[in-house]
């Protein structure tokens, strides 16, 4: 089963919390046991599995990237000035895959799946949830 999941971001950089809305999906595809891979579709846009008890991390997450891969120095930039969005979401990557236990998401206790953008805001982000059940 395929589900789309659209969000609109407000910030260039944010890590947004989708947890809810694949939890949504999962459930309505009746698997109980299996997986869910999360993809973000977007060359400048990735998913992520962290943690969930404070947003400290998640800014954590955005400082590290922005002096990792500063704004204005890549070659990209001359295009459309978003190099280091490309090199953000290449870094971190576009999906995550989540075991499914007994129709839960298999994630611990401090953990939750975020899309994270690198250049926004955006109006229309779009996240593709695909669960499989295993045979």
């Amino acid at each position: 089963m395929h589900e789309t999941i659209t969000l609109a971001t407000d910030t260039r950089e944010t890590l947004v919390d989708i947890t809810a809305q694949v939890k949504a999906a999962v459930e309505r595809s009746g698997v109980r046991n299996g997986i869910v891979s999360i993809y973000a579709q977007g060359a400048t846009a990735a998913i992520m599995v962290q943690e969930n008890w404070d947003e400290s991390v998640q800014t954590d997450v955005i400082n590290l990237l922005r002096k990792l891969i500063p704004r204005g120095v890549w070659l990209h930039d001359a295009q459309d000035g978003n190099g280091d969005a490309h090199l953000k979401a290449g870094l971190v990557g576009p999906s995550e895959t989540i075991p499914l236990i007994d129709g839960q998401l298999g994630l611990s206790t401090w953990q939750n799946i975020f899309f994270c953008e690198f250049d926004g805001p955006r109006a229309d982000r779009r996240v593709v949830c695909t669960v499989m059940a295993e045979s």
